[in-house]
């Protein structure tokens, strides 16, 4: 394993992010879904600042011959000059041409000044609160929040910095003035830099900068059993946005003795000090209020699955064959019918599901409440450590439990990422329904997150299943003691990395006989070293494999000796690709896996994962020929090369969209 080449994590990430940036760069996207493509990418950095820039750091400090730090920082610089030039080269103009003028990095327009002055004195002074740097300084600049650094001539002659919140969370980012036949739309940091002398009257402003402070996300909790595990998370939340400082972002222009006197005052020397443009959190841009439909993606609604019939009800279905979603195409209605169904089912006396993400207003949560009311056994799985969706999980696991839902939280170092449910029903002979899914039991990411769902009543892979929930009651670790043994799921912690190196395995041992040998996996991440391996091995082998990988990807594709028959393809377009597929070619009667588990180190090793295998042919069949249709995709899909770049895929005649194509191939099912 040790003569094998791997990608480095970070730099990897950071080509996938750079693939969302050149969707923002072209012509043919809808206006505002360019914008929308830009707001997720600065997001996305943002959380890359939180995350993995600490890792990055504390590597460098062990490791002090890595250099990775310094490649993320020119990567990011070099990326960060692409997307100002796409803004203000590209979309800023374009928004001209339609008649909106979003006023950036410019003097803001006279004739609006009256308007903005009022605006500022109506809805914005109630929030203001100035800082003054000078001498011991009580005030500690949150996470990610805009701030203005006012340059202050006292009448003494003295200069001063003040710091001044922009308070986003109050009020509207955007202030929008519709002047004849033009929107002018301004952002509030500049509402608040013009009124700077309502705050300081008879002073002189020597200058306003834009400032903002990303701090560590990383929560630090101890590997306990005793005591409330939601109380210690919710201590542990308010806590989150004081983490040390990542990175220090300023506006061009402010002078050094201001940029250190701000970096001395918050102790600010760790965090990585980057120029940015001239407004921060570009991630809002997505808020920007254009009400335009021409801008936009042509609609898509949503299909219902057409297998459902006449049947009175969906577990009468299910009962007589599996049952396949494919979100966002189909609509997740069927998914919450299933869980209303349980819930007032008078044959269902228990359920059981995994919840990793909660909607909001979650309606499955809500159907589980009435389970429990209606006298049924309801327990639930909820992880709290599901990375910035902590609280909310909170706040419906509470709900749930007043209502006398059983709640289970998993141990602190190993979390539950399954996407599974489990009914159980008296009187008939098949007393299990379940559930299983490649992405989270969320109605409001499924309609943008595409991914399958599996509804079986195949009865030994859910009692299966079973056992697994009962494992999950018992808030263990996973050991020998357990004796839990699967033999129709892949369980992570259990089997899933054996039964997976086997599937590969029987592929090698076919090539080696002169037998047709492929494999193709479709994953949002791929850096476990231990399969990545494998899958060079396969390669060495003769095996073809093709790869569908969103994010990260460690495997170097094309590389003689190591990974020749081995090609890596990804897919950005209006939805975000999060199923996860596994085809083994089998001798030509393919088995097909799904699940969700990514081939990552946290997947395999610290997670509770379910991957499961798909029984019903027709179910088969169509995940097959969705799965065809993205490796033939000429249009959104890049080839990664062996220098992680992203590579156009040879246009051909088909002109393969393939989101587009699986929607049309749904829809005329």
């Amino acid at each position: 394993m040790g003569a094998f080449v791997f990608y480095d994590r970070d730099l990897s990430w950071l080509s996938f992010n750079e693939r969302v940036l050149l969707e923002a760069d072209k012509i043919q996207v809808p206006l505002m879904e360019r914008i929308r493509f830009l707001s997720i990418y600065s997001s996305n950095l943002d959380e890359f600042y939180r995350v993995r820039m600490p890792a990055i750091l504390a590597l460098e400090r062990i490791q002090k011959e890595t250099f990775i730090y310094q490649q993320a920082s020119d990567i990011i610089t070099r990326q960060l000059n692409s997307f100002g030039k796409i803004l203000t080269g590209a979309l800023i103009p374009a928004l001209r041409e339609c008649g909106v003028h979003l006023v950036y990095n410019e003097y803001l327009p006279l004739q609006l000044v009256p308007a903005i002055n009022e605006y500022f004195y109506h809805h914005v002074a109630a929030f203001i609160q100035p800082v003054l740097l000078e001498g011991k300084v009580d005030f500690f600049p949150e996470n990610n929040q805009l701030y203005v650094a006012a340059v202050v001539q006292q009448t003494s002659g003295i200069e001063s910095i003040y710091i001044i919140n922009i308070p986003v969370s109050n009020i509207s980012r955007f202030l929008k003035f519709e002047v004849t036949e033009i929107s002018y739309i301004i952002f509030l940091e500049d509402v608040v830099k013009q009124c700077l002398k309502f705050l300081f009257p008879g002073k002189t402003i020597d200058g306003a900068y834009n400032v903002k402070i990303t701090r560590d996300a990383e929560l630090d909790l101890l590997d306990e059993y005793e005591g409330d595990l939601a109380e210690k998370m919710e201590k542990q939340l308010t806590r989150r946005d004081a983490g040390l400082a990542t990175r220090f972002l300023y506006e061009p222009g402010i002078p050094l003795r201001h940029l250190q006197k701000i970096i001395k005052t918050f102790s600010l020397h760790e965090a990585s000090i980057v120029e940015g443009g001239s407004h921060h959190n570009l991630k809002d841009l997505a808020q920007l209020p254009i009400s335009m439909p021409e801008m936009n993606y042509p609609a898509w609604p949503s299909i219902h699955s057409p297998v459902l019939g006449i049947v009175n009800t969906l577990f009468e279905k299910i009962s007589q064959q599996d049952v396949l979603i494919n979100v966002p195409y189909h609509s997740y209605d069927t998914v919450l019918r299933f869980f209303n169904e349980a819930a007032i089912d008078e044959r269902v006396t228990e359920i059981y599901t995994t919840l990793y993400r909660v909607a909001s207003d979650s309606r499955i949560g809500f159907a589980l409440i009435s389970a429990a009311k209606n006298g049924k056994k309801v327990s639930v799985v909820v992880e709290l450590k599901a990375r910035f969706d902590e609280a909310n999980n909170i706040r419906w696991a509470k709900r749930m439990k007043a209502a006398g839902v059983r709640i289970i939280y998993s141990i602190n170092a190993l979390k539950v990422h399954a996407k599974i449910a489990l009914i159980k029903r008296n009187g008939t002979e098949q007393p299990y329904l379940g559930l299983l899914a490649t992405g989270n039991l969320n109605e409001s990411t499924a309609r943008f997150y595409t991914d399958h769902i599996l509804l079986t009543a195949y009865q030994p892979m859910l009692l299966e299943m079973n056992k697994l929930f009962g494992f999950l009651s018992k808030r263990k670790k996973p050991g020998e003691e357990d004796k839990l043994h699967f033999k129709h799921l892949l369980v992570a912690q259990f089997n899933l990395l054996q039964r997976f190196t086997a599937l590969i395995d029987r592929e090698i041992r076919h090539a080696a006989e002169g037998i047709s040998a492929s494999i193709t996996i479709k994953l949002n991440n791929l850096e476990e070293e231990r399969l990545i391996s494998k899958l060079y091995e396969a390669s060495n082998a003769g095996v073809r494999i093709q790869l569908i990988v969103r994010g990260i990807c460690r495997l170097v594709p094309g590389v003689a000796g190591q990974s020749e028959h081995i090609s890596v393809i990804r897919i950005i377009d209006r939805y975000l690709e999060h199923g996860r597929v596994f085809i083994f070619h089998n001798n030509g009667s393919p088995e097909v896996y799904l699940g969700s588990a990514d081939w990552m180190n946290r997947n395999i090793y610290r997670r509770i994962e379910v991957c499961f295998p798909v029984y019903s042919e027709d179910v088969r069949k169509q995940l097959i020929s969705l799965i065809d249709l993205q490796l033939n995709d000429s249009i959104q899909a890049v080839r990664i090369n062996n220098e992680q770049n992203n590579e156009k895929v040879p246009a051909d005649d088909r002109n393969i969209r393939s989101q587009e194509a699986i929607y049309k191939m749904l829809a005329a099912l």
